[in-house]
């Protein structure tokens, strides 16, 4: 066997536990993990980890690049893509995020996925693959079709219970439609979960009392709303037999229906945002405070402490962003409840925020910090044991973290768009070094690698579709 990486003198972090190992590259994948100074590397590139936490590349699993800004309908706004985010991914310890592919009512599913794929390819410095966004009142024939894509290594859908915008939303005949598929078949559907009567409903009530600005958001993206969207999929996910995702749950109703439906044994996950963590609604009244707004928006610091009780105890599976970077005047533009910019700019600083509010300042375990930023998200997504994991076989996909850091972030923090909004935010930890399938593509916070990221074929582990594994 010959070594061409060693990553020397750090703390790894394995499913078997952690402690001060070296990691031995050969090609692309881990060849050994074994005890300091046992291997025989002596024409080998040494990556040198002393006093850093060593753990498995980041997934991002909810990212939305080249997409149309659905809160400005009027204007040709798109954010980023692949080749500008992704920078920010690899220096933020992310080595595969996973996009979408949305497909419209009309169009051709498998065409919109060659089209999206085309525009990857060559242009992303972390590998990557899309969910399937299937939007609107979508021909029946389209989910016969459905199996052909789990079976090319796509076994995710997404739907949206709420139009957030028109033309969206996906009714729960159709959702029903879908998950017989995926329970049959080795699919899972994620779901966007907000009850569109009662969105409908709110909107009409504030812009009659004159509540219009958007800090009254909550009140309208409301936490029935996400209840009552949540309890009609999960009826529909156990009347089909259907492995479900619930993405960026903001709600301690969210957390408390999850943990009682895998209580019962169902297969059942979810996701939070570090913005739901570290956010409350408050945050709107700052200066530049609709930077940290997603939908569902934002919601109460009782409901980030059930969030944090969900990360940590596993009734939630993942910790992921929402990715859609835009430039700070796009972002700004909606002063509204109508029409406030979704998605947030937070892939580069997922990992260093979550290490050092999980693990720094909550006593989160390194074991449950790489399942909430990486291996969970791999397991969920059909990706592991290939990625999300450090042992011999996987992906050489590995990050070195800083435990000692301790600085306030700055703009020249970041290297996507002309803003972040964790600016101003004390860390005491952040990513040094990332290495894509044995490349270094980061190193002492420098991009060194190239646009070498490839697309990831994906196929969930049966376990996973049955129960909640993880």
């Amino acid at each position: 066997m010959s070594i061409d990486l060693v990553v020397r003198g750090g703390r790894v972090v394995t499913p078997a536990g952690d402690g001060m190992w070296d990691i031995a590259v050969s090609g692309e994948k881990i060849a050994a993990i074994t005890t300091p100074g046992t291997l025989d590397n002596a024409d080998a590139l040494v990556v040198d980890a002393k006093d850093k936490i060593v753990v498995p590349g980041g997934i991002e699993p909810h990212a939305h690049q080249c997409m149309h800004i659905s809160q400005h309908p009027e204007l040709e706004y798109y954010s980023l893509g692949p080749e500008e985010d992704s920078i920010g991914m690899v220096h933020g310890g992310v080595t595969t995020h996973l996009d979408f592919s949305f497909v419209v009512a009309g169009e051709d599913p498998g065409v919109i996925l060659r089209q999206r794929e085309d525009r990857w390819k060559g242009n992303s410095y972390t590998d990557y693959s899309f969910h399937i966004g299937l939007l609107g009142e979508q021909p029946l024939p389209v989910f016969d079709r459905a199996h052909e894509f789990i079976e090319e290594g796509y076994p995710s859908f997404k739907a949206f219970t709420v139009d957030t915008r028109k033309g969206f939303r996906l009714d729960y005949g159709r959702l029903a439609n879908l998950m017989q598929v995926t329970a049959k078949h080795g699919g899972i559907v994620s779901v966007h979960a907000e009850d569109d009567d009662t969105v409908r409903y709110n909107y009409e009530r504030a812009f009659r009392d004159g509540r219009i600005d958007g800090w009254h958001i909550q009140d309208v993206r409301s936490h029935l709303a996400e209840e009552l969207a949540i309890r009609q999929t999960l009826a529909i996910a156990k009347s089909t037999g259907s492995a479900v995702y619930f993405v960026h749950c903001s709600t301690r109703n969210a957390v408390e229906l999850l943990s009682r439906h895998r209580a019962a044994g169902e297969p059942v996950y979810g996701e939070t945002l570090h913005h739901y963590l570290c956010r409350n609604s408050e945050s709107y009244r700052e200066p530049r405070g609709f930077c940290h707004h997603t939908y569902p928006s934002l919601k109460l610091p009782e409901d980030c402490a059930s969030l944090w009780s969900g990360i940590m105890d596993g009734t939630l599976s993942c910790v992921a962003t929402d990715e859609m970077p835009t430039s700070l005047a796009v972002k700004l533009r909606g002063e509204r409840i109508d029409n406030l910019t979704g998605g947030n700019l937070g892939a580069e600083a997922r990992m260093g925020i979550m290490f050092t509010e999980g693990v720094a300042l909550r006593g989160m375990s390194l074991a449950r910090f790489v399942e909430v930023t990486s291996s969970d998200a791999a397991r969920i997504f059909g990706l592991y044991p290939k990625k999300g994991v450090l042992v011999p076989g996987a992906d050489a996909d590995i990050v070195l973290i800083d435990p000692h850091i301790k600085r306030t972030l700055t703009r020249e923090d970041f290297h996507v768009s002309d803003y972040s909004p964790w600016e101003g935010w004390m860390v005491t930890a952040w990513p040094t070094c990332t290495i894509l399938r044995g490349r270094v593509v980061v190193e002492h916070g420098v991009l060194v690698g190239a646009r070498s990221g490839r697309l990831v074929p994906r196929y969930i582990e049966r376990a996973v579709l049955e129960g909640p594994l993880i």
